[in-house]
């Protein structure tokens, strides 16, 4: 029996007692199950009408949950309309027929079709059948078949029997294949720029839009371009087919180049350094040589620095190089130092692994209070990797992070003292539950030399603050030197914190911290924080607020952050 035929079977009746039926006034009490009052209630009317027009209204949306035969009673009581709404039997799909015509591989073919969403047995909704019909073609237009379509589909539902049989007709098309790149919009810029980020498209390869978009969003996020849109284009005229039908069409490249020029301002503050202004200067186009160059000054309560960094565009080989300078003062925990250093750096991704190589020079005049001011000199290359595997960037809920480092100066290149700095970190992100999160944290350090005189304070080790030993003053963990601290050989630091979120964007926080930063093992005692904080889902990542008590010090800390993974 067609759902056509029954139904109007069924109405015709219905329609005639509605009609005949007076007008009800007042509000609409519904009885139903709590599944349906839900579906329903959002579209009852503020007061009744006419009880056809909402008879039908209720069986239009009863049928998109696959509910056919309804049965809605009415009844009048004082100023109010008892509607009773009993669904009947839902409709469950009995039959599936997917076919899809074209040069599709079989083993392609037999896994779309075994991969169908809404297979026997399961509930009719009209949202999982549009759902359904979209997947396939979705993936037929994600892999070779970018002129894929759905040819014809229909859901025929026999009432009687409760039953759906679907049926759904496709058509692949011919397969294709990524010819040249076409690209619009470059005025400032060479094609040989793109190049240097393009690592996926590539003519004579099979069509992927997953590569178009990988595309896309690589240039998208390069300091050049405003926008880019990456497609195929298989309507070209010099597109070529080749004997067995695969078209090679070429691939259509829209940019929008960035101005040439951008100056930024800023005013913030940091639990660490305190208030802070700035001034930043970048063009992606120094020399037009389609360098970037970064530069700027910032102001904070503690410290003050003027830096200026040139990026190059990638190499062949996938490595970002870059040189940069910096002038920096600070007055932090009775230290008063003045730095100067310049360095060179290179980045490449190495299958999962992060890996920075620089080589770095610098001269640190140090001034301790109650202590003898020193001058020291490094020239440093150093070596760090970073592995990631986490769930977010941004918003981790589980994974890890592991970080490691190396580097040393000579006294025969440049530095005036010989020594060996190791350096590590480890971040764990452990759910509890479907929101909650465990974060532990580790850190390690040690500097090999003979003395810790005559090595910049970037060498050695301090702790304590935002990120670090929470309790205590930044920096205020460390060797003293006169009334000053400085920094220290060795480095330890542990913390474990447990965040509940209440709601989408706010949560809570415990933690404990521990660490210190010592000269000589002997000496290790670890100076422990723990509190309370909030955290707050911003578009940067979470932010957090902690309230920390130091152990040690019998002091309480205010420490704010981003909390993004290192």
């Amino acid at each position: 029996m067609s759902k056509a035929s029954a139904a109007s079977r069924r109405l015709f009746p219905m329609l005639l007692m509605a009609l005949a039926a007076p007008l009800a006034a007042g509000e609409i009490e519904l009885q139903a199950t709590d599944a349906i009052s839900e579906l329903l209630t959002p579209y009852l009317p503020a007061e009744a009408g006419s009880r056809h027009k909402l008879e039908e209204q209720l069986g239009e949306i009863l049928a998109t949950e696959g509910y056919f035969s309804p049965r809605l009673e009415f009844a009048d009581s004082d100023d109010r309309l008892l509607l009773k709404v009993d669904p009947g039997p839902r409709t469950i799909i009995g039959q599936v027929d997917v076919t899809i015509d074209g040069p599709l591989a079989a083993e392609t073919q037999a896994a779309l079709i075994a991969g169908w969403p809404l297979p026997v047995g399961r509930p009719f909704r009209q949202a999982d059948w549009n759902t359904a019909k979209q997947q396939v073609l979705g993936e037929l237009l994600a892999t070779e078949h970018a002129g894929a379509r759905l040819v014809d589909s229909a859901a025929e539902i026999d009432t009687a029997s409760q039953r759906a049989t679907l049926s759904a007709h496709y058509d692949a098309g011919p397969r294709y294949r990524f010819g040249e790149l076409r690209i619009t919009g470059l005025q400032r810029y060479t094609p040989d720029l793109i190049e240097r980020y393009n690592r996926v498209v590539h003519a004579g390869e099979p069509y992927r839009a997953d590569r178009l978009n990988t595309l896309q969003s690589t240039l998208q996020a390069t300091p050049y371009f405003a926008s880019v849109q990456a497609t195929l284009d298989p309507a070209a005229t010099d597109a070529d087919t080749d004997a067995d039908g695969t078209i090679t069409a070429p691939v259509l490249l829209a940019v929008r180049e960035r101005q040439p020029h951008r100056i930024g301002f800023g005013a913030g503050a940091s639990s660490n350094t305190g208030a802070r202004v700035e001034v930043n200067y970048q063009t992606p186009n120094l020399f037009s040589q389609a360098w970037e160059l970064n530069s700027g000054v910032r102001l904070e309560q503690k410290r003050q620095t003027a830096y200026a960094d040139v990026f190059l565009p990638p190499d062949s080989k996938n490595r970002r190089h870059s040189v940069g300078l910096m002038a920096e003062g600070s007055d932090i925990q009775g230290l008063r130092t003045e730095r100067y250093a310049f360095g060179a750096q290179t980045v490449q991704q190495r299958g999962s692994i992060e890996q920075r190589l620089s080589l770095n020079w610098q001269e640190e005049r140090r001034n301790p209070d109650g202590a003898p001011e020193t001058t020291s000199r490094a020239l440093v290359p150093n070596v760090m990797w970073t592995w990631r595997r986490v769930d977010s960037l941004l918003d981790p809920h589980h994974g890890i992070v592991l970080q490691a480092q190396v580097g040393g100066g000579a006294k025969a290149a440049l530095s005036d003292q010989n020594f060996v700095r190791l350096h590590g970190r480890w971040l764990q992100y452990v759910p509890l539950g479907r929101v909650d999160t465990l974060t532990l944290r580790g850190e390690v350090g040690y500097t090999q030399a003979d003395s810790r005189r005559r090595i910049p304070q970037d060498y050695l080790f301090r702790t304590g603050g935002t990120g670090t030993v929470r309790g205590y003053a930044y920096q205020s963990l460390g060797i003293k030197e006169g009334a000053a601290t400085v920094g220290g050989r060795y480095l330890g630091v542990v913390s474990a914190e447990a965040t509940h979120w209440l709601n989408d964007s706010w949560g809570i926080a415990a933690f404990v911290d521990a660490g210190d930063a010592i000269d000589d093992l002997a000496d290790i005692k670890l100076a422990v924080g723990y509190g309370l904080g909030a955290r707050w889902r911003s578009p940067a990542g979470p932010i957090g607020v902690d309230l920390a008590y130091g152990q040690r010090t019998g002091e309480v800390q205010l420490h704010f952050s981003l909390a993004i993974p290192f």
